[in-house]
């Protein structure tokens, strides 16, 4: 069972943590700071602030960029969060640019997963990119949306170097890219593997630039969606993209530690996981224990098992349904959870296929204190595998992140809170997320990696606030993931074989991830100087200026 032992101190504060040096560069004086899984989308994130954008300019570049150099991950034919915070008004926004199901819908053919090839189009939603990027710069950028498009039309025009992990991802789908004349020509023609140029997404981010949002959702480039979606055997209409709305929501905030912890609500899972874990774990429990230690990842693995039952079970699309997230943050359904704690036991979780994947974060900070969390997403590796034949725009598969009646039988439900209808988002597991102290954002994070995201953000955050680890250990250090299948727990590549002894004593049934397409974005602050680490995992950029 878990007990306290106030008589142990915690030596290490927060402060120290954002004192500690960065992961990609030395640290110095000054105001700004932008973390990304690409190189080129972190230079363009800093490129606009130079030019007087403030973060929300930034961070809307960085996603543009990110779609062009890391499109495997995301993309204008996606949909993401974003976390902002405005240091003048100590006021955080959230919204929620998540794809939706289209009105017409297939709602029996979701039962009978996986699609065909020729069907994968029924696992297109609504893309919200677009909007959303454009709702985020509307409310509060400080340039032209003009100058914070260009750089990524351009880096479409001129080409890019195909990254080390894209060239991971094209070397495992190829198979699947072949079916796609989109991006077959584009990424596996002879001699196009070193250096990309996208010609019509580059047309496209002009047109874009230009008219804002009405560039893809009507007119030639909506239709050009509509008409490859739906030769896939999708539903995706003229009117979806038309109607498409993006909505702000209220943020998930929790006090810990005289820390104000704002995270993404529902349509996300990852925001209530992170919730629920920090009222479980007080600064005295970490006091007593090691981050790498089989007592401690034996335990929080426990409150993931209970939090993944509790997504499972009550998250769908709040606009669908509405959710009260207060029962499940209450001190007595934590202490529910805490009395079925065993050191010596291990509660399996119901055995179930859900699955995530993809997935980019991205941060930016300026020299005012503003900062953006943001994760865009087209779900599995090129989503799903359908590019726009004038538009160039890769198309997500992020429907099928929507629960069967099979999974919903699992857990004694006749139908899931998250089941496919029209018009509804499905559950996310992204989790952007930002710290805040005495009015000022100190911290900011988030994750890439599908089902992996909301672990590893939880457990990057506790290493940062309740450890006092520096950023760069933070992102390095092993991480692990409980899985919906087969082992109760997998460790990354590396594990000391006595840990993995401790934990199978425990009850654990231990595999290992990989990791390798899921990372980490942190960055943090302390008075006017920014730390910046990015995860090694996915070859990540992070500077701090």
């Amino acid at each position: 069972m878990l007990t306290l032992l106030g008589r142990v101190l915690f030596v290490v504060g927060f402060f120290l943590t954002l004192g500690a040096p960065s992961a990609q560069a030395k640290p110095t004086r000054g105001g700004t700071a932008c973390a990304s899984e690409h190189r080129l989308a972190t230079e363009a994130c800093l490129a606009q602030l130079q030019a007087g954008g403030n973060a929300v300019d930034a961070a809307v570049t960085a996603a543009l960029v990110a779609g062009v150099v890391s499109p495997s991950s995301s993309g204008l034919g996606g949909g993401g969060f974003a976390l902002a915070w405005n240091a003048k008004q100590q006021r955080m926004t959230v919204l929620d640019f998540r794809e939706t199901a289209p009105k017409g819908i297939d709602v029996p053919a979701f039962e009978k997963r996986p699609f065909a090839p020729g069907a994968r189009g029924k696992a297109v939603g609504v893309p919200g990119e677009a909007k959303g990027l454009f709702e985020l710069h509307r409310r509060f950028g400080k340039r032209s949306w003009q100058e914070v498009v260009l750089p990524a039309q351009r880096v479409a025009e001129k080409g890019f170097e195909v990254s080390a992990h894209l060239r991971t991802v094209l070397r495992d789908s190829a198979k699947d890219l072949e079916a796609d004349a989109g991006l077959r020509d584009l990424y596996l023609r002879p001699g196009q593997k070193a250096r990309i140029k996208n010609p019509k997404l580059a047309e496209t981010l002009k047109k874009l630039g230009a008219l804002g949002p009405a560039a893809i959702y009507e007119g030639d480039i909506a239709s050009d969606l509509v008409a490859a979606a739906n030769k896939f055997g999708g539903a995706l209409s003229l009117d979806d993209l038309k109607n498409y709305q993006v909505i702000e929501r209220a943020p998930l905030k929790i006090t810990w530690e005289g820390l104000d912890i704002y995270t993404m609500p529902p349509p996300s899972a990852g925001g209530l996981m992170l919730a629920q874990t920090l009222k479980f774990f007080a600064k005295a429990d970490l006091a007593q224990e090691k981050p790498e230690s089989a007592s401690y990842q034996h335990r929080l693995a426990e409150v993931f098992r209970a939090s993944l039952a509790d997504r499972m079970r009550t998250l769908g699309d709040p606009e669908a349904a509405p959710i009260d997230l207060s029962p499940l943050l209450s001190k007595e359904h934590i202490d529910g959870i805490r009395a079925r704690v065993s050191d010596h036991a291990t509660h399996t979780i119901l055995d179930f296929a859900q699955d995530e994947q993809g997935t980019h974060h991205l941060i930016a900070a300026d020299e005012d204190g503003n900062v953006v969390s943001l994760t865009t997403t087209i779900n599995h590796a090129f989503g799903a595998k359908i590019t726009g034949e004038l538009s160039g725009i890769v198309l997500n598969d992020e429907l099928d992140d929507f629960t069967g009646r099979s999974v919903a039988k699992t857990f004694g439900l006749s139908e899931s809170p998250n089941r496919p209808r029209p018009r509804a988002r499905p559950v996310s597991s992204m989790t952007p997320t930002i710290v805040v102290k005495d009015g000022a954002a100190k911290a900011a994070l988030g994750g890439s990696g599908g089902m992996t995201i909301a672990t590893n953000v939880t457990q990057a955050l506790l290493r940062l606030i309740g450890f006092g680890q520096s950023p760069k250990a933070v992102v390095a250090a092993r991480r692990f993931y409980v899985p919906t299948r087969k082992e109760t727990l997998q460790l990354e590549a590396g594990a000391e074989a006595a840990l993995i002894q401790d934990l199978a004593a425990r009850g654990e049934i231990v595999g290992i991830n990989p990791f390798t397409t899921s990372a980490v974005q942190i960055v943090t602050r302390d008075g006017k100087r920014y730390r910046a680490a990015a995860d090694p995992r996915k070859h990540g950029n992070a500077q701090a200026r």
